[in-house]
């Protein structure tokens, strides 16, 4: 879409947005506040490489016209998420500088290539795990960078494996508060620890992403069929390559650290009586800490280019235009809409957030489509609905109908920029919504039955 068709769009949105907002029950400051929260959604939607400057330009004029002050900025800005998200990027970017995850994904690639089924399953099963022990980005980084090798090798057209592996991570991100932005700011927002994504999130993930392979290799039969016959053809898939052992040495111990650190911070809390979440934010700084002094005099270049600055940045200030929306009482009314629609029925009240945050995150990206709707679950607690359930249900439907678009989650975006830049492979909408309709509703179809099992009939 070009920048004037953009525009636009854009310009064309706000004022049906002023519009129907001018002419609702809203007082002056709710109108305002959802005025520029649309701004900013639109302005990422439109022009997503501008999305910081929508984000800072929407939080002045909240300021400005005295909507929102400093203190409810910090309060509603998730700094506890920012610094979380921080330590992670850190540690993470230790752990691919000293190659540990080429390393893993060598080793791995071995047990998968005796057939293309074999190799595509276990590519997903790869993409999926990796995703839920670090995070979607970094998985989907080196599946996508393993993807282009073997079609490589093969002839064969990289999209279809791309696709389906960015797919497999976003049903892996959600196994874990680790392996998805959204999954930080649910466990922080509902007082969650890594142990009840392991109780309640995981077996679904599991189950889903069985689900996922089973499509892929329906939706993908021919696809992977010359798959195998081109690697009976031309062998076996070999990765094999020297690796410095040391690193390999540390680099375990720093993982293996991060990983038990998070599973256990919630038994350790209660050991050492901190606040729940006190240690699911302090595992990663510690080990942040610790991987800059093994860095030395590269730990200046560590925090400075792998942390995503900008994203973090945009983070802020979104989450603080959100939060706005609840300073103002505009989430309670939208509370009260949710709750009025279906007749304060729980169950119908769970199955349409997870739908909601489904259908949010296939066109304006998951991470904003959770940030908008925690606070209308926080109303709907305020109205002594139990909420539980729903934290899960937006889980699922931001992670697995985030796969329905290109533009559902950071992993989709991230791989198809890797695709263009790599193969100069560019695609269109309806190149990713076709197998995203015939995959992404069944999953969060399945997730939501499963959702209702587990918190309303058993």
């Amino acid at each position: 879409m070009s920048e004037l068709k953009s525009l636009t769009a854009y310009l064309a949105g706000l004022l049906i947005t002023v519009t129907i907002v001018s002419n609702t029950n809203l007082d002056t400051s709710q109108i305002i506040s959802v005025t520029t929260f649309i701004a900013i959604i639109l302005g990422a939607i439109f022009f997503w490489r501008l999305r910081l400057a929508f984000a800072l330009a929407g939080v002045s004029a909240l300021l400005f016209l005295k909507v929102l002050d400093v203190p409810h900025l910090m309060k509603y800005a998730h700094f506890d998420v920012i610094l979380f998200l921080m330590g992670m990027m850190i540690v993470i970017g230790f752990l691919e500088e000293q190659g540990f995850f080429e390393h893993i994904l060598e080793i791995l690639s071995k047990y998968f290539s005796r057939s293309g089924f074999m190799l595509v399953a276990g590519l997903l099963l790869m993409s999926a795990t990796f995703a839920a022990l670090v995070d979607e980005v970094t998985s989907i980084l080196f599946m996508t960078a393993l993807t282009l090798r073997i079609t490589k090798r093969y002839d064969l057209d990289p999209l279809p494996m791309v696709i389906a592996t960015v797919m497999a991570t976003n049903v892996g991100s959600s196994f874990t508060v680790v392996g998805n932005p959204i999954g930080v700011l649910i466990a922080f927002e509902g007082g969650l620890s890594f142990l009840d994504f392991i109780r309640w999130a995981t077996p679904v993930g599991v189950v889903v992403l069985m689900l996922t392979i089973m499509l892929v290799f329906v939706y993908w039969r021919p696809y992977i069929t010359k798959l195998d016959g081109m690697m009976n053809l031309l062998g076996r898939l070999s990765l094999d390559r020297e690796i410095d052992k040391r690193k390999m040495r540390v680099s375990w111990a720093v993982f293996l650290c991060t990983i038990c650190g998070l599973v256990l911070h919630h038994p350790l809390e209660e050991l050492l009586h901190l606040e729940r979440n006190t240690l699911l934010l302090a595992v990663p700084l510690i080990m942040a800490g610790i991987t800059l002094f093994i860095s030395r005099e590269q730990a200046r270049g560590l925090v400075e280019h792998r942390v995503d600055w900008w994203t973090l940045a945009f983070f802020i200030f979104f989450f603080s235009t959100v939060g706005t929306l609840s300073y103002t009482g505009v989430t309670e009314i939208m509370a009260e809409t949710i709750i009025t629609f279906a007749g304060g029925n729980p169950l119908l009240i769970a199955t349409l957030i997870t739908w909601t945050a489904g259908i949010l995150s296939a066109f304006m990206d998951n991470i904003l489509a959770v940030a908008t709707l925690i606070s209308i679950v926080h109303g709907l607690e305020a109205y002594g609905y139990h909420i539980f359930p729903t934290w899960w249900g937006m889980l699922f439907g931001a992670c697995y109908l985030g796969n329905l678009t290109m533009i559902g989650s950071t992993a989709n975006i991230v791989a198809l920029g890797i695709l263009e830049k790599e193969r100069g492979r560019h695609i269109h909408f309806l190149d990713w919504f076709k197998p995203g309709l015939a995959i992404a509703v069944p999953e969060l179809a399945l997730a939501t039955v499963l959702l209702l099992l587990q918190h309303f009939i058993f």
